[in-house]
Formats: structure tokens, C-alpha cells, sequence
């Protein structure tokens, strides 16, 4: 795949149809409530069509070879919704297909500050007659309901043009499941309610067929062809309401489309609600026209980039990839508004648009720190499903909240336990998210109505999941922790910490707000996380992932073939359970979040310990591997992370792109530029930095927000310059110095000598990924 490089921008020079699936997902778009994937306006030729509304989805029952106690029954898949993107165009009476004809010139560019997606083509017809097409789509991040194309026709000759505009519910689709359960669950799963077409408006209700949610999709059309008379009608039935304009174009003229879409779901509501939702925002739509709505995009993303820009020099190629994920993930979370932020976001069915843990550690800091707001709407989201996650606990033999491995609606649907139920860490992972939102924004209104009530559930349950043992303080026994390749453990190191800091949130949270939490409990609180083990291993001087893992026998990486990676599709899970063999970064990830825990000397033995040990069969690794990688000294190495981070969906390095981005993935850049090189830190709610330049870069810049003011960091070889960007003062600390910053006064200070470190050995053949 081959992208121009251009700083603010993605573009795709000519049609590769091959490569479809893949630009269809780089070029989706989104606003967190509606998602687009970038197919083309005609519809076809497409690699995996897609239109998703979040949190709308479809029921089915999950497989399992053998049954258990407490096993999850309900699967829930995302429903590829009414597709409002179809534009087709007849030039005389020959359809513009870029299969056929001659696509003379063909691109497509998504503009990471207007935030739409432009299309531009000069296509010939098997008869020779030419034309050039221009689009343009949105989902607005203002009017939460609405998207909108632009779409131009300016023919070479004198022609007659027809443009068909559809609203297609139940679109063909070749399942991407092997599971039957779900390919008949999936198939044609929208029920018409109503059907209504009217002028240029048109209106589609559907339902599902077992969750029984709701949904409306709506359509209106503004046509402008110079004063040339437009003949138009407008038909619907259950599953398809078309548009359809014909006129005769002179040559140079122009046939201008804007096309008006809306959408609505609902669980509860009526369809007769859902349609005069729907309207109503067509209504607003069309009032403030497609230059308005281009406007307002504009505006909310001169926002957005004024306190989360990053700025790069000395790698133009991943300058456009880090604004690429930053794009996306506001794209995932902007305007969720209390439903989750799945995965892959909304520009795949990936994962079936569940949502996990990815979302808490790795989307939400970088929402925390630049739209703080999308963060608090995706733990309210969290909040909301408590009820689910008490009974799921319940289930389990446990008291509080025990949070879903991976959801939809907040009900546990993982079929496998051992990398799903027993990861018991993601309600560890919510507390932790919420801690670190109400640190960074001292949001009373949240702490008081949402926070505590998070913090004092995810600390029953672990008071009630471990116990005090006399050998080793507070155990927490039989979990997974983030390393898929490490199931059912004793005292997970990164579990053990995320949920020590749970049980010290939860008590201050407590004596903070009134709750039903009783001094005795808050006390028992207290002591378990006082008392938490934290295993370590006195002869190898590291610590342990959990307990005996550096006693497991070690992975043969170099008769370990390439093609046999990812390792879970090759060799049986309880091979994998028993040796050194890391999926992911898990105890890493611990130093990263819980630094505070370890002495530089152990983060050092560590890293490079667990360097040699893991294979990054999941996107979440490289990431985190790079903010470790620099704290340590390892510059080289961390840039390297840095970069498989950033290219992992635009190079396809998991060759899974087709069903969309990996939103964790596109999260770990920003966390490795911004705690990695950065060096930011936030342990205990206060804000530092230790920045540190690698030799492939001149300079870079990042942008955050703290508590209500932004701040820029400014890295070059003449030092860290601090400057507030909105605000009046901000005191910090610059590798370990305390600082304050002033709207009158930036602080420049000089970098520390990086140590001089050899670089530690990665497994045979797994070595991060260069440009």
C-alpha cells in the first residue's frame, strides 16, 4: 500500500481494488456515534461495506464445545446498519463503474483539519464520453446525528447525467465469520418497521431480530444544476429508498448533489420517536447546509489540534502517522456520549465492535489529555453498566463489579474464560481510567455522581477475589493478566498493582463522598493494598510476571518459524501457558502505569528481561514497549517501537486492517511520543516529564491539557522549552526538577545525557519493525 506523505492529510493516488478492504478502513470516518468506512460513493466495487451506529447490535448464541457454570450465554456482534453512503452516477445510460471505462485520474484524500473525506475522479465511459466526479463526505463531530456528501458532475460534452442517491438496509454482505451462530445472526438483520418517501426525503425503520433494538435511517437532497431544469422522484420500499435525478448537463456545466443523512437508535423508544428524531435532525442538517456543517467541522477541529497536536521533525512519514491516530481515536471517541468506544472504533466490525480493556488503558489517557470530555462520556458508559458487571460478579461467587473482558451492552459475551473472564485486571483497568480522569481535570461533578461509585465496587471485588496469606501479604490467585500467553496465574504482578492502586483510590473516594462503603470496610481496604504481593525473583534479580513464571521453561524462538506467528494459531494454548513466551507487554505495561512501584535499577533488569521474551502478537505491545524503552535509555530501540506503533494499520502489519483500525494501537503512538520520549508521567495525580530526543528526530512537539490549562512541550537538542498554550500557570517537574510555567514566562531546560546502554535482545526474528 502506498500513501502520498503529506503532514495533514491521507491520500491514495489511483484505485488499487485489491487493496479496498484496507483504504476503506484507513479512510472511514466517524464521530463516535455514527461510523462510515471509506467504500467508494457508487458502493461497488467494495471490499467490506460497512455502516455502523454505536452500540446497535444483534444477538446470538455464543458456541461452546462443553458447557460450565457461569459460562456466558449471549453473543453480541455489531450490525452493519443502513448505508446512507450510495451514490450512483449513469453517464448517458453507461454506469460509472471504476472497473469499467477508463479512470483516467483517481484519488481519494482524508483531511485530518477539514474532517471529511474528498474524492476526485476523471473517468471515460466504455463509449468514450467523459466526466469528472468530486466528492466529499462528513460525520459531523457537531450535530451528532448527521453526516453528509457533497457529490459534482462536470461533463466534458454536452450530456444527460442521472444520479441515484439510496438509503440500503440489509446490504449483501460475505460473512466474516466461521461461526455459524453468527454468519445467521448477521444475515439480512434488520426488520422493516416503516418506509416513507416524500420530495427528496425519504425515511427507513428497522429493528433487530432477537436484541429487538431500534433504528432510523433518514435522507434529503439539495440539487443545484445552473438553471437547468431537474427531473427527480423519490420510491421506497422495506429495505431500499433511492433518489433519483436526471438531467441534461451542457459541457463545462456542473451537477451538484448535497446529500443530507440521518440516524437514530434506540432500545426503549418507539419507531414513531425514532422517525421524528431522524427528521429532526435532518431538519437541523438542512438549515445550517453544507457549508455550515463544513464550517462547524473545521471549527471543532481547530480545537482539537490546538491542544493535541504533536509536531515532528527529521521523519516526515511519521509526522502524517501519528496525526493519522490522532484523528482516529477522536474520531472513536468524540461524540460516544455514554456508550463504549469498541476496539476498532466505528471503522469495522472487528472484534464484532466489542469493546475491552483497550479502552481504558490505552484510548482513554489520550482522551483524558486532549478531550477530557469524550473520556468522562466513555466511563459513564462504564458507569452505566454497573448493575451488569454486580451480577456478573455475583455469578461468580464474588461481591462488587466485575467488568466485562470484552461487550457490547456491558454483559460479558467472551467465550473463552481463561483470556476472558478470569482477566479479571479490566475492572482494575475502569478504577484506573477513573483515577486518572479525575487527577487530570478535578471533575467534582463526576468524583461525586459517577467515580466513587466505580472506585468502591472494583475494590469489593478484590477484597473479595484475594485473601491475606502469612507468607506473602494479600494474594489475588487464578487470573490472567495482559499476557494472553500467561492464563490462570498466581499474584499477576501488573493485576496485583492495578488493583492496589483501586483499593487506595476507592478509600479516599469513600471518606471523600458519601457512599455506603462503612469504615471497616474502608480499613480492610487500606490493609489489603498496604499488605499487596508483589512477587520478585531474588536470583535473577527481576520481578516475576506472577508467581513461578521465571521458573517456566524457555520458548525455542529460533526454530520458531515467521509464518508460525501469531504463536495462538499455531501452537495449543497450554504449550504457550507454560513457558517464557509473552504476547503482549504485561509486566512492562506495569512499570509504565505503576512506576511508582519500581526502582530505576528494577526497570532496567525488568525491560530488558521481558524484551528478550516477547513476540508482540497483539497491537497493544509496541506501544508501551517504547515508553519503557525510553525511560530506561534504550533511544534506538523506542524509536523502533515507536514506529510499528504508528504504521501498524497504515502498513497492515497485523494483515487485518480489512476489518478495521486498531484503535489501541493508534492510542500506543501517542503514548510512546508523549510518555516515551516525553516522558510524562502522572503517578499520584501529579503531572512530570523527562523528556529525552532520539537521534533519528530534530525535534518534536506535543500538546496536552492539565486540569483546565494547555501546555505545549517543545524537544530539541537545545533542551525542553514549556510553554501554556491557555491558561495562566502550571507547576510541573523536568526530569525530576520542579518547574512552573506562566502565560508570561516558558521554561527552557536542558536534556540529561541519555545512558550509554547496550541494546537489549529481542526474541529471534521478532525484532519491532522499521520503516
Amino acid at each position: 500500500m502506498s500513501y502520498a506523505v503529506e503532514p495533514w492529510q491521507l491520500r491514495w493516488q489511483g484505485l488499487s481494488v485489491d487493496h479496498l478492504h484496507q483504504t476503506e478502513s484507513t479512510f472511514a470516518l466517524s464521530n463516535g456515534h455514527i461510523g462510515m468506512r471509506g467504500s467508494l460513493d457508487e458502493g461497488e466495487p467494495r471490499g467490506l461495506p460497512g455502516t455502523y451506529l454505536n452500540g446497535f447490535y444483534e444477538e446470538h448464541q455464543l458456541p461452546y464445545g462443553e458447557g460450565g457454570y457461569g459460562y456466558p450465554e449471549a453473543g453480541q456482534t455489531v450490525v452493519n446498519v443502513t448505508d446512507g453512503k450510495i451514490i450512483r452516477l449513469l453517464v448517458e445510460d453507461e454506469p460509472l463503474d471504476m472497473r469499467y471505462g477508463n479512470a483516467i485520474e483517481h484519488e481519494r484524500t482524508l483531511d485530518f483539519r477539514s474532517g471529511t473525506l474528498r474524492r476526485r475522479t476523471v473517468w471515460e465511459s466504455p463509449t468514450g464520453r467523459r466526466v469528472t466526479v468530486r466528492s466529499e463526505r462528513l460525520v459531523s463531530f457537531t450535530q451528532r446525528a448527521v453526516a453528509a456528501i457533497r457529490y459534482e458532475v462536470e461533463p466534458m460534452d454536452d450530456l444527460q447525467l442521472v444520479v441515484q442517491s439510496d438509503l440500503l438496509a440489509n446490504e449483501p454482505n460475505k460473512s466474516r465469520s466461521s461461526d455459524p451462530r453468527v454468519a445467521a445472526a448477521l444475515d439480512s438483520p434488520l426488520v422493516n418497521d416503516f418506509t416513507m418517501a416524500e420530495k427528496t426525503r425519504a425515511v427507513l425503520c428497522h429493528h433487530t431480530k432477537v436484541s429487538g433494538l431500534r433504528m432510523a435511517a433518514a435522507m434529503d437532497h439539495e440539487i443545484d444544476v445552473d438553471g437547468v431544469d431537474t427531473r427527480t422522484e423519490i420510491r421506497a420500499e422495506d429495505d431500499l429508498a433511492r433518489f433519483t435525478a436526471a438531467v441534461d448537463v451542457p459541457a463545462g456545466g456542473c451537477l451538484k448533489l448535497t446529500k443530507y443523512i440521518a440516524y437514530g437508535w434506540s432500545g426503549q423508544r418507539s419507531t414513531p420517536a425514532l422517525r421524528a428524531q431522524v427528521e429532526a435532525a435532518l431538519a437541523g442538517a438542512c438549515q445550517t447546509g453544507w457549508e455550515g456543517l463544513l464550517q462547524e467541522q473545521r471549527e471543532f477541529l481547530d480545537d482539537f489540534w490546538e491542544v493535541a497536536d504533536i509536531e515532528i521533525e527529521g521523519d516526515d512519514q511519521l509526522q502524517q502517522a501519528i496525526r493519522f491516530a490522532l484523528f482516529h481515536i477522536l474520531q472513536a471517541g468524540a461524540r460516544g456520549e455514554s456508550r463504549a468506544i469498541p476496539g476498532k472504533g466505528l471503522t469495522g466490525p472487528g472484534y464484532d465492535g466489542h469493546a475491552f480493556w483497550d479502552t481504558e488503558m490505552f484510548v482513554l489517557p489520550v482522551l483524558t489529555y486532549t478531550v477530557p470530555d469524550a473520556a468522562r462520556d466513555a466511563l459513564r458508559w462504564r458507569h452505566s453498566t454497573l448493575d451488569k458487571a454486580r451480577e456478573r460478579a455475583k455469578v461468580l461467587g464474588l461481591k462488587g463489579a466485575a467488568f466485562p473482558w470484552r461487550s457490547i451492552n456491558g454483559a460479558e459475551c467472551s467465550a473463552y474464560w481463561p483470556a476472558g473472564t478470569a482477566a479479571f485486571h479490566v475492572s482494575g483497568d475502569v478504577a484506573y481510567a477513573t483515577q486518572q480522569y479525575l487527577n487530570a481535570t478535578g471533575d467534582e461533578d463526576f468524583d461525586r455522581d459517577e467515580a466513587t461509585e466505580i472506585l468502591v465496587q472494583t475494590a469489593r471485588l478484590w477484597l473479595s477475589l484475594g485473601h491475606h496469606d502469612p507468607h506473602d501479604g494479600f494474594r489475588i490467585d487464578g487470573v490472567t493478566g495482559p499476557d494472553e500467553y500467561s492464563a490462570i496465574v498466581d499474584n499477576n504482578v501488573y493485576t496485583n498493582l492495578i488493583a492496589q492502586q483501586n483499593l487506595w483510590a476507592a478509600a479516599d473516594a469513600a471518606e471523600r463522598n458519601a457512599c455506603d462503603a462503612t469504615e471497616e470496610e474502608i480499613a480492610a481496604w487500606r490493609r489489603a493494598a498496604d499488605a499487596m504481593s508483589v512477587p520478585y525473583d531474588e536470583m535473577l534479580q527481576v520481578h516475576p510476571q506472577a508467581d513461578n513464571f521465571t521458573k517456566h521453561a524457555e520458548w525455542d524462538f529460533e526454530n520458531t518459524p515467521q509464518d508460525k506467528y501469531p504463536l495462538l494459531l499455531h501452537f495449543p494454548y497450554f504449550d504457550l501457558y507454560r513457558r517464557q513466551v509473552i504476547k503482549q507487554a504485561d509486566l512492562v505495561l506495569a512499570m509504565h502505569v505503576r512506576g511508582d512501584a519500581f526502582t530505576d535499577e528494577e526497570k532496567a533488569r525488568n525491560f530488558a528481561y521481558y524484551e528478550a521474551r516477547t513476540v508482540r502478537d497483539s497491537s497493544l505491545s509496541a506501544g508501551t514497549q517504547a515508553v519503557l524503552a525510553a525511560e530506561v535509555g534504550h533511544l534506538g530501540l523506542a524509536y523502533d517501537y515507536l514506529v510499528e506503533a504508528a504504521f501498524t494499520d497504515l502498513h497492515d502489519l497485523h494483515e487485518n486492517v480489512t476489518n478495521g483500525l486498531h484503535m489501541a494501537s493508534l492510542a500506543g503512538a501517542w503514548t510512546a511520543l508523549v510518555a516515551g520520549f516525553g516522558g510524562m508521567r502522572d503517578h499520584g495525580g501529579e503531572l512530570t516529564f523527562a523528556p529525552r530526543l532520539p537521534e533519528e528526530l530534530t525535534r518534536f512537539s506535543f500538546r496536552m491539557s492539565f486540569r483546565g490549562t494547555r501546555i505545549s512541550v517543545d524537544v530539541s537538542e537545545s533542551g525542553a522549552t514549556y510553554r501554556i498554550v491557555d491558561g495562566t500557570e502550571l507547576t510541573t517537574r523536568h526530569h525530576g526538577e520542579q518547574i512552573t510555567i506562566t502565560a508570561e514566562a516558558p521554561v527552557t531546560m536542558p536534556l540529561p545525557e541519555a545512558p550509554d546502554l547496550e541494546r537489549p535482545k529481542s526474541p529471534f526474528g521478532r525484532e519491532p519493525r522499521r520503516h
